[in-house]
């Protein structure tokens, strides 16, 4: 069945399934009963499945993510709402120090099925700590698996996909974008949940980026085409692991890159994508991998942030520059 749905009723409905499927699978979050949470992401859930399954719980992350590590000790599939990116870093112990390494410590015998939902990224107009991009920081925590869906029908099966594994899952939500609309195919998932992807074909530059981020890619590749100037998009979908084939292939025909992404550009995914590329596809590359970012700062208000975050023009600019080599 193939439907048209925004980003997150896609969400709501990966997680409504998951929890008809496994009545072990479980919510948790501050207002996402009642209110269905800040982003109405789990509305509804509370209504269909009780307050038994779907918790609000005290403004406290890091006993929210405490407490989902004991439930998945328990047997169950815990899945934890994050209200703002920002709001992450009280429970950032709890995922770095514990959740992340668990498994490891029960050498594999003790599977922790939690994920993680981050709503993350600029373009809302909010304060700080409402707007930020801290996936480099759990990309970084081995015993973590990073994701970030830039389309409704990904997130759905990467909902699904993430709920079903039994590693610790961070997964980012691109909250720009949960109101935009794509289709949903919910009779078998598009793609492997860690795999990249091509989301436009081309030529001459390779596009790389993640999450809302494809969304900047894809405009910069159509005001490029109408330039002469053909541009391939690919869709990372995982920042940990990264699937590096499809890059490589890409890299290999293109013979330059320009990777993007909403955090700050320093010791980011970006910086790790683009020295991997170097690396692995150095005879192939007519230029440098040019990376566009943030600017290393703390978020600005929100009348800055069309400056501070990357836009179209200022990966065409980027385009323009490996084009010059």
């Amino acid at each position: 069945m193939t439907e048209q749905l925004p980003i997150a009723r896609a969400l709501n409905l990966a997680m409504r399934d998951a929890m008809t499927a496994d009545d072990k699978v479980v919510l948790m979050g501050e207002d996402i009963g009642d209110l269905g949470g800040v982003f109405r992401v789990t509305d509804g859930l509370k209504a269909d499945f009780g307050d038994r399954r779907v918790l609000d719980t005290p403004l406290a992350e890091s006993g929210i993510i405490g407490t989902a590590i004991g439930l998945a000790m328990r047997g169950y599939r815990p899945v934890c709402e994050i209200q703002f990116d920002g709001f992450v870093y009280p429970g950032f112990d709890q995922i770095v120090s514990q959740l992340a390494k668990l498994t490891n410590r029960h050498r594999g015998t003790q599977p922790f099925p939690v994920v993680i939902r981050i709503p993350h990224g600029g373009h809302i107009g909010a304060i700080e700590h409402h707007q930020e991009s801290p996936e480099g920081y759990f990309a970084h925590t081995a015993g973590l698996r990073v994701v970030a869906p830039s389309t409704a029908n990904d997130a759905y099966w990467m909902m699904r996909q993430a709920i079903e594994s039994d590693d610790p899952i961070i997964f980012m939500e691109p909250k720009a974008k949960y109101w935009t609309k794509g289709a949903v195919d919910t009779t078998a998932p598009a793609h492997p949940l860690h795999a990249s992807v091509v989301a436009k074909p081309g030529e001459q530059v390779t596009l790389v980026g993640h999450s809302a981020m494809v969304h900047v890619l894809l405009q910069a590749a159509a005001i490029a085409e109408g330039e002469g100037i053909s541009c391939e998009v690919i869709d990372l979908r995982s920042v940990a692991p990264v699937d590096y084939q499809p890059l490589i292939d890409s890299l290999r025909k293109t013979g330059r890159c320009v990777v993007a992404q909403e955090a700050p550009g320093h010791v980011s995914i970006g910086s790790e994508v683009a020295a991997t590329l170097m690396e692995r596809c150095f005879y192939s590359l007519e230029a440098p991998v040019l990376r566009v970012s943030a600017f290393d700062a703390p978020f600005p208000p929100s009348q800055l942030e069309s400056i501070y975050l990357p836009d179209a023009d200022r990966v065409l600019d980027a385009v323009d520059r490996v084009l010059a080599y």
